[in-house]
């Protein structure tokens, strides 16, 4: 599962917890939490089958402060790549569909 390559590759990833996991013969469903070497933690959710993706990735610091939340919950219709969407802080920004792969690539960056 590419989400399990991801973690192993990271260099960032010091553990990870799977809290949920079902599979079924279309789909899946994951949620982890993820502990980071600067002491952050990473909580992945994501839905997948043949019909629809949903995925949420939030990110704190070891205070529990949100740094950044990527997702596509179906709301802020307003922003233009509806429904991907970032929270930062109190601000909600575009975003694109994004991967594990990618959002600890963006945190490795940032914490390097």
């Amino acid at each position: 599962m590419e989400i399990f390559n991801s973690l192993k590759r990271s260099l960032i990833v010091q553990k990870f917890e799977v809290l949920d996991h079902k599979r079924w013969r279309s789909g899946r469903y994951i949620r982890l939490k993820i502990m980071l070497k600067d002491k952050s933690i990473l909580f992945v959710r994501e839905y997948l089958d043949e019909n629809e993706r949903n995925y949420s990735f939030h990110w704190q610091d070891k205070n529990d402060r949100l740094i950044i939340r990527w997702d596509n919950a179906q709301h802020h219709k307003d922003i233009k790549t509806y429904p991907h969407h970032k929270h930062t802080g109190e601000t909600i920004t575009e975003s694109f569909e994004i991967s594990l792969g990618e959002v600890l690539a963006y945190i490795e960056e940032y914490i390097e």
